[in-house]
């Protein structure tokens, strides 16, 4: 059953056929772990005031704008009404533009996730015609949307029987990789050192399975919590030393080899399953239940490969 409140509602275009649909946040944060800001004297929670920057008198909600600042402390005071009326067509629409190759799309690009899905009966049809129209075709489809005041353009695909949006950043919002990767010297690996390395690689090939991750950092923090409610003493442990450099590069590979009880290398005539390699693999434990992923239908089938952007 859907979500009662959507984060979005609006029409799906494509050309002139279009329905009603309904936008869902894909993603949950709810289960992890948070905290809230207290008084360390008092016990008391904290909360958050605004104060104007010049005569620190504290404001009410009533008196806050927004603005937009044009020249050194100079503003122009611009009204949520004024821009809701603004008048493009993807305030209430995610207007189809175009259809591309799926294997083009960089994750670079990749932002948020959503659902969408028919938002009545009438509807359906016309969005089953567009959902069916990509699959099985490794196409996906750029179309533009207005959300939380900023119109983003969004990549759908088919996914069981409705459609997977994924906000897309905008080319300017990427950064460069030469940037970064630019003065990283060019260094020949030795062949030994290579075969090596891969098939330390392959004692440790899996499956991705997102349910079998599992976040340590807050398991310690739940058990840490459940100590102190508990009054019990908690221990004033140092960080981590962080790894010792390598020395010698081939006897650190030799050594991680012998840790993961891998056989010796040999010439292969191809892959070869390793067993136990997914020994390593943890069931998911939170507050919550973990939740079961949707199935993607085999029809609609992702390529392996990405071309790289930039």
């Amino acid at each position: 059953m859907a979500p009662s409140r959507p984060y979005w509602k609006g029409y799906l275009k494509l050309s002139l056929v279009s329905c009603p649909v309904s936008l869902y946040s894909a993603t949950s944060s709810s289960e992890r772990v948070s905290f809230r800001q207290i008084n360390r004297a008092t016990g008391n929670r904290l909360r958050q005031q605004m104060v104007d920057e010049v005569t620190r008198e504290p404001v009410e909600g009533s008196d806050k704008a927004r603005g937009y600042e044009y020249a050194k402390n100079a503003y122009v005071l611009v009204d949520d009404d004024e821009l809701d009326a603004i008048a493009i067509e993807s305030n209430h629409t995610v207007e189809i533009d175009k259809f591309v190759p799926r294997a083009q799309i960089d994750e670079r690009y990749f932002d948020s996730p959503y659902y969408l899905v028919p938002s009545d009966q009438v509807g359906q049809e016309a969005f089953a015609v567009i959902r069916e129209a990509m699959r099985g075709k490794e196409m996906v489809a750029l179309a533009r949307v207005v959300l939380a005041k900023r119109e983003r353009v969004v990549m759908l695909e088919p996914w069981d029987n409705g459609l997977v949006a994924v906000t897309l950043r905008y080319g300017s919002e990427v950064r460069d990789a030469k940037e970064y990767f630019d003065e990283i010297p060019s260094i020949t690996v030795p062949a030994d050192m290579r075969k090596l390395a891969e098939h330390i690689l392959e004692t440790k090939e899996a499956d991705f399975e997102p349910n079998t991750f599992v976040d340590h950092y807050e398991e310690a923090v739940v058990d840490m919590l459940k100590k102190k409610q508990a009054g019990l003493p908690m221990p004033k442990g140092a960080a981590a030393p962080p790894p010792a450099n390598v020395i010698n590069l081939m006897d650190a590979l030799k050594r991680s080899l012998a840790n993961g009880r891998g056989p010796a290398p040999a010439a292969r005539k191809g892959k070869k399953k390793i067993d136990g390699q997914r020994e390593m693999l943890l069931p998911l434990q939170g507050k919550g239940q973990a939740r079961k992923p949707a199935e993607k239908p085999k029809t609609a089938t992702r390529p392996a490969a990405r071309r790289k952007a930039g």
